[in-house]
């Protein structure tokens, strides 16, 4: 029960990654926000893990406003927040990519924890604690070939990381970071172009431990991160990626 009492808003937490760390909060104690633009899926894990709902499109304002409110209304406070939302366009040159494919991707997966920071951050200040984990990827890190502006999305999302963590520190607030090697989610048939034998094959041989991540590999880096046990530990960014980048 390392998160008893913990209250934590878990963003894309409908399916994948988000579903896996939903759980093992709820599991360790935890009172679960299950935000996911998908809210049928967002009900369902609610539903299974005791937790509350909400519908939310994390790359706009007015969502991100209504989610934090939904919370406070909730719970009165605020603990954690794990930025797993995120999206990714299909591998292709980088000069072939839509500018509405790449509008889509930095408003998921970058100008989504700008938003949660302008909400959240000043309820965290205001208790002085909190802990916010973003889910970001090995891609971030050690960039593939033909997904150039996912790469840098989750690239700006380790920089982000660092810079809120420094400047967060004194007010109490710890902000750390995951970086995930591709996983068995809905999002890995986009990453490789096509899901195939042969194409799973080339994947994995990039990966020393020849295998995919798993919701449960996130679900216990994020509560270890999220967790008191981790409360020296901030502007990290861990790679849970089976030694893809080494």
């Amino acid at each position: 029960m390392r998160l008893e009492n913990k209250t934590a808003i878990v963003t894309g937490a409908g399916s994948g990654f988000g579903a896996g760390i939903a759980r093992r909060f709820a599991a360790e104690g935890a009172r679960v926000m299950v935000a996911d633009l998908n809210e049928d899926a967002a009900q369902a894990v609610a539903k299974e893990i005791g937790g509350i709902a909400c519908a939310v499109d994390v790359s706009r304002n007015a969502d991100v406003a209504a989610m934090t409110r939904a919370a406070q209304d909730t719970w009165g406070w605020i603990d954690i927040l794990v930025n797993n939302a995120g999206t990714t366009h299909l591998p292709k040159p980088m000069e072939e990519v839509t500018e509405e494919e790449f509008d889509r991707v930095l408003n998921v997966n970058a100008k989504s924890v700008y938003l949660t920071a302008r909400h959240i951050v000043p309820l965290m200040k205001a208790q002085g604690s909190g802990a916010i984990l973003n889910v970001a990827s090995t891609a971030g890190v050690s960039p593939r070939p033909k997904l150039n502006w996912y790469n840098a999305s989750k690239g700006w999302m380790i920089t982000a990381t660092r810079a809120m963590a420094v400047e967060l520190a004194p007010e109490g607030i710890r902000v750390n970071a995951i970086n995930p090697v591709a996983g068995e989610t809905p999002l890995l048939k986009s990453f490789m172009g096509e899901d195939t034998p042969e194409v799973r094959a080339k994947f994995l041989a990039t990966i020393p431990f020849g295998r995919f991540s798993t919701p449960e590999d996130m679900a216990n880096a994020a509560l270890f991160l999220c967790s008191d046990e981790a409360s020296m530990i901030t502007g990290v960014a861990m790679e849970v990626d089976g030694g893809r980048c080494i």
